[in-house]
């Protein structure tokens, strides 16, 4: 039977510490798993929807963007992945009584976890100028809001579109559209704080900013190189992948400043020999300091360059440029400045470059710990230099695998969410709809908390997501949302995002993946992409939370109505009836997607074009893959600091907090804690079980603390610290970004300790 949500935030004070695990998954997260599915949904409710979590005939998982094979398990899903599940298909509901009894102020005082267990949003909610808690409002009136704000707006370019990666491709191209036609490129969206940097590198070495494998190459790769992610916690799919890969004779290394116990063994639910004894995963792990990546990769590169018949000379010929330019640079790569930006021994690294060489089909996947930092779009440049080096773009078993952290970020950005878009699409775009769309570069996300601090921004409109939860500088962030007109967030249930609005704001409740969709011209369903590359469809089997309910696309159309009313010619309500007709739109302006409504209906879906994987083509400038040669970066830290990296905890997605426990590094109860190895710890005076506060140092000299945290003593690397986000997202200054892709440099973080 499901429980009632907690009715009070639970006491994070004492949070117990335990050695950390050394294998992931096995029956802990089976028994796991269930306990928090039955808490949410019940028992028949469970086994009614987690039976149809990624499969042919169900839906898409709201978790991470794993692609699935095309033979499926019949539970195809992950521990975490299950815990998505249960939190939107859950039995508890946020209905207007609730807000009536939780004026604003109380919700602002409430921690994440306790507002995401409250349930789900039922009803449309408004807070009025001057109100100090959310009222119940019709739709109609709502849109009226919307409409009200916008038409008021000096320029269209003071509203700004946030879009999570949550959101299906058909949501996603409507609200893209609506905010063209409405007349701005003001489209942030989660990848600007993540897969930036990927996108940013990989578009102008290899000419399309997604990764170049499909999960059959992860299964025939004789080497899968695993920098800065941990998927044991954030894509725990991703290991039977692994698992599958080292049974048929590949070589793992593992790159990270912390071990992970999924990289360390595998214990997989769906074999009795796998629960009990598992795989070993890692073949090497190299424990990097953070932010020696880049280091790492050249000196790398330099090493295979100076060995005689390890490049790939035919490749290299016919297919890149800038061979001599990077062959320079790498000859400078120095043994011990590398071995004092790595942290790492000469004989580590020399194995493995004996791993590199003796591997004819390597692999690189990566993921935050790699893109968040200042230098994060030339390190993964550094280790495209290292593929192209060995020919491993574009053959199969081999190539580029940036990890996507949100079930539909890849594709929407595929349907236009981006704030630079590239003039083909939007060529595409007017000429389809009739449309004259704006040419001017709109604002990402850190440019949109800039504009709305300096009053250049006055309405936010976001399409699912936390952004409060999920962006830097937390206090500079809520200061400038306070600054708004209007906030408006289409959300499933609570978070802290809620609870931080402009004068006025809006609460739209919308349909989750697990729930049906039924219009005007019958049951619906929606497509995602994968970060593979593999376009889905996605049905949800659940009767809604509430009658009251609006799907993504309904409530774009809707207030595409009200706010453009008959100065657009574009079919809004045809497009609410009947998602096929968005489709149909969607195949004559997005390359790849010809044929969409018959390429969908496919059980197994189908596959987006990509020249460097297909064809050996590379559409960059030059009409060929290019290798770089940025200068070496990595942080240097003062005296008595640590580099501090924000990461996840095992009960977390996202901003999203299943629960107060990291299992597998041995932390429950709490979530206020800080990892530091106990050499630096016993040079700083941070005994383990006290409490410290962080203060982050930066150029601007503006003290940012976040009090309160236990000190646990953990085996990071020397000179390393962790802590989770959001708790520490406080410490991030808005303005220190990574170069080119201006993504938040969350895991490079200077800070110090002073007494709790």
């Amino acid at each position: 039977m499901a429980t009632k949500p907690p009715t009070g935030d639970p006491v994070q004070d004492a949070p117990q510490v335990t050695p950390p695990k050394h294998a992931a998954a096995g029956l802990p997260a089976i028994g796991h798993t269930l306990r928090i599915a039955q808490e949410q949904m019940g028992l028949a409710r469970t086994a009614r929807t987690l039976l149809k979590v990624n499969q042919k005939d169900g839906f898409d998982c709201p978790g991470c963007a794993w692609p699935e094979g095309d033979k499926r398990h019949t539970a195809e899903f992950c521990e975490n992945g299950a815990k998505a599940v249960a939190e939107e298909a859950t039995l508890r509901r946020v209905t207007p009584e609730f807000f009536a009894a939780h004026p604003l102020a109380d919700l602002a005082t409430r921690s994440g976890y306790w507002l995401g267990q409250q349930g789900r949003i039922t009803q449309p909610m408004y807070l009025p100028e001057g109100g100090d808690r959310y009222e119940a409002i019709s739709w109609e009136r709502a849109f009226r809001v919307i409409a009200e704000e916008l038409t008021a707006l000096g320029s269209p370019d003071e509203a700004l579109f946030y879009t999570s990666g949550r959101t299906s491709n058909e949501a996603a191209f409507l609200f893209q559209l609506f905010a063209r036609e409405f007349g701005t490129n003001n489209l942030p969206d989660c990848s600007n704080m993540c897969h930036e940097s990927s996108g940013s590198a990989l578009t102008e070495t290899i000419g399309i900013g997604k990764g170049s494998v499909s999960l059959e190459d992860l299964h025939q790769a004789d080497l899968i190189i695993v920098a800065g992610q941990n998927p044991g916690t954030n894509h725990p799919r991703m290991l039977s992948a692994l698992e599958k890969a080292k049974t048929a004779g590949a070589k793992i290394i593992s790159v990270n400043p912390l071990p992970e116990a999924g990289m360390e063994r595998f214990k997989n639910p769906q074999t009795p020999l796998g629960m009990l004894r598992g795989t070993a995963l890692n073949d090497l792990f190299l424990q990097i300091r953070i932010g020696g990546d880049q280091a790492l990769f050249r000196l790398l590169n330099k090493l295979v360059i100076e060995t005689e018949g390890a490049t790939d000379e035919d490749f290299i010929r016919e297919h890149t440029h800038g061979y001599e330019e990077l062959a320079a640079a790498a000859k400078e790569a120095d043994w011990d400045e590398t071995l004092t930006a790595t942290g790492l021994t000469r004989p580590e690294i020399e194995r493995a470059l004996a791993m590199i060489l003796a591997s004819k089909r390597t692999i690189v996947c990566w993921a935050m710990g790699l893109t968040q930092h200042k230098h994060a779009v030339a390190t993964i440049r550094e280790v495209v230099n290292l593929l192209l080096l060995r020919g491993d773009i574009g053959r199969p078993g081999a190539g580029v695998c940036p990890v996507r952290g949100h079930s539909n970020v890849q594709g929407d950005r595929t349907m236009g969410i981006f704030e630079r878009p590239a003039p083909a699409f939007l060529d595409a775009l007017d000429k389809e709809f009739g449309i004259t769309s704006p040419r001017g570069h709109g604002y990402d996300v850190v440019r949109s908390i800039q504009a709305m601090r300096d009053g250049r921004a006055k309405v936010l409109f976001a399409m699912g997501g936390n952004f409060v939860g999920a962006t830097p500088d937390t206090d500079v962030t809520e200061a400038a949302i306070r600054r708004t007109a209007l906030t408006v967030h289409v959300s499933t249930k609570l978070n802290r995002s809620h609870a931080v609005t402009g004068r006025r704001a809006l609460i739209l409740p919308t349909l989750g993946r697990t729930d049906k969709d039924v219009q005007a011209s019958g049951r619906q369903f929606v497509t995602v992409e994968d970060s593979m590359g593999m376009v889905h469809a996605s049905r949800g089997n659940l009767a809604p939370a509430s009658p009251h309910l609006l799907s993504e696309p309904a409530i774009v159309a809707r207030m595409a109505r009200a706010v453009l009313a008959t100065a657009s010619a574009t079919p809004w309500e045809q497009f609410e009836r009947d998602y096929a007709a968005i489709r149909d739109r969607i195949s004559r302006v997005v390359p790849g997607f010809e044929d969409f409504n018959a390429r969908a209906a496919r059980p197994e879906g189908f596959r987006l074009p990509h020249a460097p994987r297909d064809e050996r083509r590379f559409p960059t400038r030059t009409g060929k893959a290019n290798f770089t040669a940025a200068p070496v970066e990595y942080p240097r830290v003062p005296q008595g600091r640590l580099l501090l990296q924000t990461l996840r905890s095992h009960d977390q997605y996202n901003t999203t907090i299943y629960g107060l426990d990291d299992r597998y590094r041995g932390i429950t109860g709490g979530r206020r804690i800080v990892m530091v190895n106990p050499a630096d710890a016993a040079e700083l005076g941070l005994a383990d079980g006290s409490y410290t506060d962080l203060v982050s140092e930066w150029k601007d000299g503006v003290e940012r603390r976040a009090p309160g945290f236990r000190v646990v003593h953990y085996p990071t690397a020397r000179g390393c610290a962790a802590a989770y986000y959001p708790e520490t997202n406080v410490l991030v200054p808005l303005d220190s970004t990574a170069d080119t892709s201006n993504t938040p440099a969350s895991k490079s973080v200077v800070v110090r300790f002073e007494p709790a």
